[in-house]
């Protein structure tokens, strides 16, 4: 077996990981100094008997910020670019502040003023920035890139991977070669893929797929796949112990009562209070959609939600009253798309227009988190290239979904379908709550706003005829 040196050595690896401590003992430390301050404003620290009460909140908040972290992948150095490092650990500070405020003016039955937080969540921004800048700095300094090798089929496979192309991913792989192979013997290719510790693969044959990923496990090198539908699928399946041989079996995704109770709950909840709590803007929102051209505040539309039930979404009216007059079902371009009004870029742009929705989630019609809901016309052009994009309705339509967050507004069908899939396979609770809090990071975010040309636009024709031979093969 080959050893191959790692991409960070071990000493650099534990600096990296002591670093990161120190990022979050810091912020920990700012945390704990205006607390006292908010504890005790008139700056008699001396008081003894809450200090078990202190240890408590410090540690809740320690934990906290530990989930959020993790949740917006506040530590990716080399992954994410500086400014979304020190976003995404702004947001971790601002949600962790937040929920222990909450926590603490409950418990004591008396709103205290939140202003003692509000320099310290300034002074955590400027380390966050200051640690962001220097820690990205010093990765690149001592980890070396990836020396990379791509096995794609075609070139449409090979456009999928566009992602790695860019900064700061380029940073980290340097791509040397790319190795075109439609076949299914890996011995063809063994050898060209020697002097390489990182393998990005798309479209490869099951087959050879399988032996590239026993490859990347026995030289240790770093193995990244696009998988195919029946991939993510397979990533869901359940281990059935009773057969003295492995077995994975797979079914449509059903969950057990307790979940969906809990998860309807919080529904109604989050829907109810969303609601009140958002009115003020709603209203406005409404009135500035009114005032423009005299046309219905409203949008209403028909979408598929499980088992291709139809209900009407409701979404404030972003585009002219007769955007399709021709009775054609299209899909939004954009900010380009000359049917918006000038109220409908920014309430586009501020996401004011998916409000409505919370009624529709009252309602029983969508939930929080979930595959987002199509138009039976767009899905059954979908379908037609796309056997098994109805997939995507096991479960109740959601106002966000891993394709949101991971994805972008004009992630193509294919991928919009991996992603719902791979939500749909591990659906729990947790992740519903790293789903939600991840929306708020990337409604800042340019890319979440793009539109497509058109319902198949993501698919060049001789793509599509290469796609549906693929797919008219797996059947």
């Amino acid at each position: 077996m080959n050893t191959r040196k790692r991409h960070v050595g071990n000493g650099n690896s534990y600096r990296l990981r002591l670093i990161k401590y120190v990022h979050w003992l810091v912020t920990v430390a700012v945390f704990f100094i205006f607390w006292l301050r908010f504890r005790y404003p008139a700056g008699n620290w001396h008081v003894t008997r809450a200090f078990r009460y202190d240890i408590f909140i410090i540690l809740g908040y320690s934990a906290l910020l530990t989930w959020f972290n993790k949740t917006f992948n506040s530590y990716m150095l080399g992954y994410f670019r500086i400014r979304s490092l020190a976003f995404s650990q702004f947001l971790s500070d601002v949600f962790s502040v937040v929920i222990i405020y909450i926590v603490v003016s409950v418990a004591w039955l008396n709103v205290h003023s939140p202003w003692p937080f509000v320099p310290m969540l300034v002074i955590q921004a400027i380390w966050n920035s200051a640690w962001s800048y220097f820690a990205t700095y010093f990765y690149y300094r001592v980890a070396s890139r990836y020396h990379t090798v791509v096995v794609y089929r075609n070139r449409s496979d090979l456009a999928r991977f566009g992602d790695i192309s860019g900064k700061p991913i380029e940073r980290l792989f340097n791509i040397e070669k790319y190795i075109q192979f439609d076949g299914t013997d890996f011995f063809e290719i063994k050898d060209e893929l020697a002097p390489y510790d990182a393998l990005f693969a798309a479209g490869v044959n099951p087959t050879l797929m399988n032996a590239l990923c026993k490859y990347c496990a026995e030289e240790n090198v770093r193995g990244f796949f696009l998988p195919h539908i029946g991939d993510v699928i397979m990533s869901g399946a359940e281990h059935i112990k009773s057969f003295t041989t492995p077995v994975l079996s797979v079914r449509r995704a059903t969950k057990s009562f307790e979940y969906l109770f809990v998860k309807r709950a919080f529904d109604i909840f989050a829907s109810g209070l969303g609601l009140i709590v958002l009115s003020p803007f709603m209203l406005l929102t409404a009135i500035l959609i009114k005032v423009y051209d005299g046309g219905p505040v409203f949008y209403k539309q028909v979408r598929l939600t499980k088992d291709g039930k139809r209900f009407k979404i409701i979404k404030f009216r972003s585009m002219r009253v007769d955007a399709e007059k021709d009775g054609v079902a299209r899909l939004s371009t954009g900010d380009k798309d000359p049917r918006i009004t000038p109220v409908g870029h920014f309430i586009r742009a501020c996401r004011l227009d998916e409000l409505p929705q919370l009624i529709n989630i009252l309602r029983g019609d969508m939930s929080i988190v979930g595959p987002r809901p199509e138009r039976p016309e767009i899905a059954a052009e979908y379908e037609k290239i796309l056997p098994g994009f109805n997939l995507r309705l096991q479960v109740k339509a959601g106002l966000t979904g891993y394709a949101q967050v991971y994805g972008k507004y004009n992630t193509n069908p294919y991928e919009k379908l991996e992603f719902d899939l791979l939500y749909i396979n591990q659906m729990n609770l947790l992740t519903d709550l790293e789903l939600m809090f991840n929306t708020f990071r990337i409604l800042f975010s340019k890319e979440s706003t793009e539109g497509v040309e058109s319902a198949t636009a993501w698919m060049a024709e001789e793509k599509r005829e290469e796609f549906e031979k693929e797919m008219v093969e797996a059947k």
